[in-house]
């Protein structure tokens, strides 16, 4: 169960750090909107920053779960 929940915490946060990346660019070099979450929200181009950083905690969170250590089961 836990490696299922990690691939998919991992998994979202791959699809929320590529829609930040996505906007980011997007506003920054092509006065443009592509993705979803301009849809959504309407956030300044310096948040998509932050929704980048929110996507790569939840990969890390993803590994990071789906890597651990399995508990011994109590008798």
């Amino acid at each position: 169960m836990r490696t299922t929940i990690g691939y998919i915490v991992e998994s979202i946060g791959y699809v929320v750090g590529a829609q930040g990346v996505v906007s980011f660019t997007s506003r920054t070099f092509f006065d443009a909107e592509w993705g979803w979450i301009h849809k959504v929200v309407d956030l300044p181009t310096a948040a998509y920053l932050g929704i980048v950083a929110v996507g790569l905690v939840l990969v890390a969170a993803g590994v990071t779960t789906r890597k651990a250590p399995v508990r011994p089961k109590a008798a």
